[in-house]
């Protein structure tokens, strides 16, 4: 195990040291060597595509997309009608911030990463005179449900004002460390100077949380639920709580895109049958994701599959680009972006020709509430259930066989696994939480209603 973290630095070192950091990787990935991603002698054409094989909220532009080999088929069909041949590298980051320094240094030409990140890599491409492109969507959360912040399980924090003068760990810069941010102002708490901000790579931040170095961690998608997962962290503020949408996309470099239009149509046209492919075989791309990553299928479906977390459409829809317009002020008051131009950032020209008339439709479609679900052991398929009831009582049925179960939070619709939710008994009903803080906003607010545990709750049902 990793050993435990420094004590935190002040506010003002903790953004020279990220500042560094920042540079460092820039200047790194200016003077490697080697050619650029965009290595065309005219009859060949390589194109560098940077994804993050864990963030699974982007794998219809990565991981799974990488696995079906759609891009690949894409431009093989290219390649018959221009006659040049494409050839495809695919480079697995832990984050957007290498993915951006290689983007500006000209040596990842299509790149995936989250809401903040996207914004950084504008700023940066255009600070730098390497402009970039939001071109699409990868998956999205209209309430910000994607990042949760999470506790040691048995920890005597229950809500966000808990957190006052403790360790947090977070990674400075990402969708997380904004949700963060920004539950915490909502809270009356100031981010900056009442608690104790470590800046730690997810992977990082996960031991410092077992070793009990930090008290909390706030961490995207997948971190979270793998956590919760394996019995090593509980739930302690439920991003979809905000009510901010947050989503990962895809960027593109311009030069590349307007040098090579027909590669990133290829792209978006590989995105879309990956999309198609998670919705219509949810279960299977949870399989695939799991081996390509290491990650438990189970994981994988709490985020990715039908009804999950994640809603996986690449349409750049207005609350999104809203929303992103809304994160740069985080950015700036943490001095770590200057101005973005979002409205020349984002560019859905290459999606609105991919789409057609279909486009408008396509963009007014969001998520619809999920239903509850139980994945049995030694099948390949799920059981849907229209109330937590219903679930529970089928998880008696099958007590012992069950491998996993997903139900929505109560208010907000947070989906989660049942066995790591609050469960409340209210009259009759026996009814799921993601966090302790908004199974006791219930609790308050009705008479009467008391919390029970899972195993309770579905002997209760039967």
């Amino acid at each position: 195990m990793p050993s435990p973290p420094n004590p935190p630095l002040p506010r003002a070192a903790r953004r020279s040291a990220l500042a560094a950091v920042l540079a460092t990787a820039l200047l790194s990935s200016l003077t490697a060597c080697g050619t650029t991603a965009d290595a065309s002698d005219g009859k060949t054409v390589t194109v560098t595509v940077g994804y993050q094989s864990k963030t699974i909220n982007t794998v219809t532009a990565g991981t799974l997309l990488r696995s079906l080999g759609s891009f690949e088929r894409e431009l093989r069909a290219q390649g018959k009608r221009d006659g040049k041949t494409y050839k495809v590298v695919w480079q697995d980051y832990a984050t957007g911030a290498p993915i951006t320094a290689q983007m500006v240094a000209g040596k990842v030409d299509i790149g995936s990463m989250g809401d903040f990140p996207l914004l950084i890599n504008a700023a940066r491409g255009t600070q730098l005179r390497a402009p970039t492109r939001l071109v699409s969507v990868t998956g999205y959360n209209l309430r910000g449900a994607l990042n949760t912040i999470v506790t040691a399980p048995g920890s005597r924090l229950r809500a966000l004002s808990d957190l006052r003068g403790k360790k947090v760990s977070s990674s400075v810069g990402s969708a997380s460390d904004g949700t963060l941010v920004r539950a915490l102002q909502r809270a009356g708490i100031d981010p900056e100077q009442d608690i104790h901000k470590l800046n730690q790579q997810p992977a990082v931040g996960a031991s410092a949380l077992q070793s009990g170095s930090v008290d909390a961690l706030s961490q995207f998608v997948a971190w979270p639920g793998l956590l919760a997962f394996q019995g090593k962290a509980q739930a302690l503020y439920d991003g979809g709580a905000l009510g901010l949408p947050t989503f990962h996309g895809v960027t593109v470099r311009g030069g590349f895109a307007d040098r090579h239009p027909a590669v990133v149509k290829a792209f978006l046209a590989a995105q879309r049958d990956a999309t198609r492919s998670l919705q219509a075989h949810p279960v299977d791309a949870a399989q695939r994701v799991a081996k390509a990553t290491g990650l438990p299928p189970e994981v994988v479906y709490l985020y990715n599959g039908a009804g999950g977390i994640a809603t996986f459409d690449p349409t750049l829809k207005p609350q999104l680009v809203a929303a992103l317009k809304k994160n740069v002020s985080v950015l700036r008051a943490a001095k770590l972006t200057g101005p973005v131009d979002v409205g020349s950032f984002v560019d859905d020209h290459y999606l609105r020709q991919s789409y057609g008339s279909g486009y408008a439709k396509a963009l007014r479609s969001t998520a619809h509430p999920s239903a509850d679900e139980v994945w049995l052991r030694g099948e390949d398929r799920t059981h849907s259930f229209d109330s937590p009831g219903a679930l529970l009582r089928f998880v008696a049925a099958h007590h012992g066989a069950v491998r996993a179960t997903y139900v929505a939070d109560t208010t907000t619709g947070t989906r989660w696994f049942a066995d790591r939710s609050v469960w409340v008994r209210d009259g009759a009903r026996l009814l799921p939480f993601a966090t302790p803080a908004t199974a006791a906003a219930w609790t308050r607010r009705h008479h009467g209603a008391h919390t029970v545990g899972y195993a309770a709750a579905w002997k209760q049902a039967r």
